[in-house]
């Protein structure tokens, strides 16, 4: 059984629909997915996912390519973060790459956000692109919430050795699984197995071997694959640690049989 501990179930009009994408993502062995807010309207989306599919859950949170929102959506956010199965804050903090929030906005709200998760005792989800100088400065300032993860964690092994010495968790995507991908799998192969997360970022970055298609959910099984290959390990290791790690980090729980995976603490 896998957890993806990222997806945009509700961007629907990039493939299947979220019913659609959560159905077949059952079928393929997926427990649980956690869908992920990147502004408020995305994130109340979520939350009104979480509230008729079982096996999703909601974070709330302003992308860095939506930091400049923050003044006109930051009550919405705060009041959304105390919505019954919220299990995150983010996904936030710094995209230079596009550069679609000016920096200077996108620390502010990442800011805002990490002080959000700190004060309400949730996990923090970052996104850090082209950015690894002004994410780590944040943190290192800030002070790291107990639960922080790296989605999509692009990094090599100097970056992953610095994030996990800052106590940070980082999840791998479909990337891992890319032909010029040898620096993430690198790091991939030296993360400790007890901060590991498994994502597909759906609709984005398919893995291999569906690179062209619209991602979704139900292919979180081709990434684990590609995960276990870069640490020398078995499917079966990978799917078993990073659910047991997901249930840990977003559910402060220990694994449990599937019949008995009904509701979040």
């Amino acid at each position: 059984m896998w957890i993806d501990a990222h997806c945009h179930l509700q961007l629907e009009d990039r493939g299947a629909t979220p019913e659609e994408a959560v159905a077949r993502a059952v079928e393929a062995g997926v427990e649980r997915m956690v869908c992920i807010g990147t502004d408020l309207a995305t994130s109340r989306e979520a939350v009104r996912l979480a509230s008729v599919l079982p096996e999703v859950w909601a974070t709330v949170g302003l992308h860095p390519h939506d930091a400049s929102k923050l003044a006109d959506e930051w009550h919405g956010l705060v009041e959304l973060a105390g919505a019954d199965r919220v299990v995150g804050i983010g996904e936030c903090g710094f995209d230079l790459y596009y550069r679609h929030s000016e920096p200077d906005a996108q620390e502010e709200a990442f800011r805002a956000q990490l002080r959000l998760a700190r004060d309400r005792g949730l996990p923090l989800v970052i996104h850090s692109r082209d950015a690894w100088a002004e994410t780590f400065g944040v943190l290192e300032s800030e002070g790291v919430p107990d639960r922080t993860v790296f989605h999509c964690f692009t990094g090599g092994p100097a970056e992953a050795e610095r994030a996990l010495a800052l106590g940070c968790w980082l999840s791998y995507s479909g990337i891992v699984s890319f032909k010029t991908a040898d620096e993430l799998r690198a790091a991939a192969a030296i993360t400790p197995a007890d901060r590991m997360l498994v994502e597909t970022d759906s609709p984005f970055l398919a893995p291999v071997p569906h690179r062209g298609r619209t991602n979704q959910p139900a292919y979180l099984p081709a990434v684990g694959a590609a995960l276990a290959a870069a640490r020398g390990e078995s499917v079966d290791e990978v799917a078993t640690v990073t659910r047991t790690n997901a249930l840990a980090f977003f559910w402060r729980c220990q694994a449990t049989p599937r019949s008995e995976v009904t509701e979040a603490p």
